[in-house]
């Protein structure tokens, strides 16, 4: 078939430039508007391409999401294959933007899929592995010696190389996609699709992981993740170890692999292989350090979050179906619930959140401090605080119920729900402060200090321009001696909270509310030229957050005063 009749069989076609491939690429559309993928290759590969054609057939037959093989023929400039075209996004482009739980999820899936391909068997005449891949990683050795380019920390490679070859016997073989990371995937709809066979080969299921090293210098998460589908739970011991032997090699090969392709690739490669002793500490744990042990997914109502080890959190269908998790808190985990007619916000206190650990917590102290925070709450009931409605000791643990508000977080910084609260109207952003220093003067006048209120503490409903501070657990008694140690953003902390002994009051409260002034107006930048409204308000808030004690107002209502006058 001539390439002119080959194309115009189609309404449209547009070149694709992108890969390595020295094949002709094609999107395709026919009088239908349905698109395809059309790859021309020389007609020196027509066996080669043929067997591809035949064995894509075979894993489309399992169901594997993929460009479907549709037709295969020979035209002009040499043989043809149209398969389905997927409508999605490169996984390595949108990755970095998705949350850590949905890239687990997604390598999890891609777990999945590879195991499934593994089924296809490898022929009955094939070559012994371990002879096989002995010859394959003595080649790449020579190669590696004689090309004019090395990487420090060959030694470690080579060595454990030479002593784990034994791992090499009596392992079976399959059918191998033969380029398995995420470059050779994509995104359509929010489902993995798998592309581009065209190294596919016969060996070691577990070699398939080689190529592992790409997807977890971008994303450790779905890495483990992809293990984890594959072996339904962790990977044994023993896998780490030849993943270890099958990356070394790869990592030799690589290096004069990347010369023709000139030194931007060379030097891709060479941090590579540092990358790859720094992971395996130079080749002396076959564990490396992307795989995260204390990472966990798990799933409630449909709903996935991650966790740093599993939990039952079957007990929360007492309070309803749930419809958000909150899973990056420091030490209890929140959950949105509703039973058919309300709503609910549910704090637990006994499970490990994945930043658990960070927080120096224990389930022992959370519960402690969850059940402490239950009459904080009662106390200091106000419009502007999440209204609590009962709590008690269930699931190992204990819980506290509170009303759900429509409301969003303003932080993390520089995340669009913070940027959409800083360029609100400056009027409701006033009164949104103004409402938190009114339940900060309430706080004092019921004799707490606020211990940890940071940005994170705050919500916003839009629909009623309203705030609502949700996170007041820490707060204490004042005066108050520090023995919890410092808590709370950096941002937010005044000088006694940071030194052993010093005691905390109304005035710590001032400085926290001076330090809010900064962080909503200023973008917590205390410079003049960052101040966003007038040079009097400035003057008042500079004098909040004072190291001096005796410099600030002594008082919340001192500080709501001196703000009120200077906002005339």
């Amino acid at each position: 078939m001539a390439n002119r009749d080959l194309l115009n069989r189609f309404d449209k076609y547009e070149p694709i430039t992108k890969g390595w491939s020295e094949d002709k690429k094609y999107c395709v559309t026919d009088a239908n508007g349905t698109k395809y993928l059309l790859r021309i290759t020389p007609s020196s590969r027509y066996e080669i391409r043929k067997m591809l054609f035949s064995m894509m057939k075979q894993v489309a037959a399992l169901d594997i999401p993929m460009c479907t093989p549709i037709e295969f023929g020979a035209c002009d400039d040499g043989v043809y294959s149209i398969q389905s075209w997927i409508n999605g996004e490169d996984l390595e482009t949108v990755l970095p933007t998705l949350s850590e739980t949905q890239q687990y999820i997604l390598g999890f899936k891609s777990g999945e899929i590879i195991r499934k391909i593994h089924e296809i068997p490898a022929p009955q005449n094939q070559d012994d592995w371990a002879a096989r891949f002995n010859r394959k990683t003595d080649n790449k050795i020579q190669q590696y010696r004689e090309c004019e380019i090395s990487f420090d920390g060959a030694n470690y490679v080579l060595e454990y190389i030479a002593q784990n070859r034994h791992l090499l016997e009596n392992r079976p073989q399959c059918f191998q996609h033969g380029d398995y990371h995420i470059g050779n995937m994509m995104l359509e709809n929010g489902e993995l699709k798998i592309i581009d066979f065209d190294r596919y080969d016969f060996g070691d299921p577990w070699e398939e992981f080689n190529r592992i090293v790409w997807s977890a210098a971008a994303s450790p998460h779905f890495a483990t993740g992809q293990l984890r589908g594959y072996f339904g739970g962790e990977p044994p011991l023993e896998f780490f170890k030849l993943l270890a032997f099958y990356i070394s090699s790869n990592t030799l090969s690589s290096i004069y692999w990347a010369i023709p392709f000139g030194q931007a690739d060379v030097d891709v490669m060479i941090q590579q292989s540092q990358d790859v002793l720094k992971w395996f500490d130079n080749m002396h744990n076959p564990v490396p350090t992307w795989y995260l042990k204390d990472f966990h997914v798990q799933y409630i109502d449909g709903i996935s979050y991650k966790i740093l080890e599993p939990f039952d959190f079957s007990f929360i269908s007492k309070y309803g179906k749930v419809f958000k998790v909150f899973d990056e808190q420091g030490i209890n985990f929140c959950f949105g619930v509703d039973d058919g007619t309300r709503r609910y916000f549910v704090k637990f206190a006994g499970a490990k959140p994945v930043y658990f650990n960070l927080c120096n917590g224990n389930t022992v102290s959370a519960i402690k401090w969850l059940k402490n925070a239950v009459e904080t709450y009662r106390d200091l009931e106000h419009p502007s605080l999440i209204r609590f409605i009962k709590a008690e000791e269930i699931g190992d643990g204990f819980a506290a119920v509170f009303e759900w508000v429509d409301a969003v977080g303003i932080e993390p910084l520089s995340s669009p729900a913070h940027k959409k609260f800083m360029h609100m109207p400056v009027e409701l952003k006033l009164q949104a402060f103004e409402d938190i220093m009114a339940f900060h003067a309430r706080v004092a006048t019921k004799g707490y200090v606020a211990i940890d209120f940071y940005d994170g503490s705050i919500l916003y409903d839009y629909d009623k321009s309203k705030v609502i501070i949700c996170d007041i657990d820490f707060y204490q008694k004042s005066p108050y001696i520090g023995e919890m140690g410092l808590w709370g953003s950096t941002r937010f902390v005044s000088p006694e909270e940071c030194t052993p002994g010093a005691v905390m009051d109304e005035i710590t409260n001032v400085y926290t509310m001076g330090a809010t002034a900064f962080s909503l107006f200023a973008n917590s930048d205390r410079t003049p030229e960052a101040w966003t409204l007038n040079k009097a308000l400035y003057e008042v808030v500079k004098r909040a957050v004072s190291d001096e004690r005796d410099m600030r107002p002594q008082s919340m209502r001192q500080l709501i005063d001196e703000w009120a006058a200077a906002k005339m």
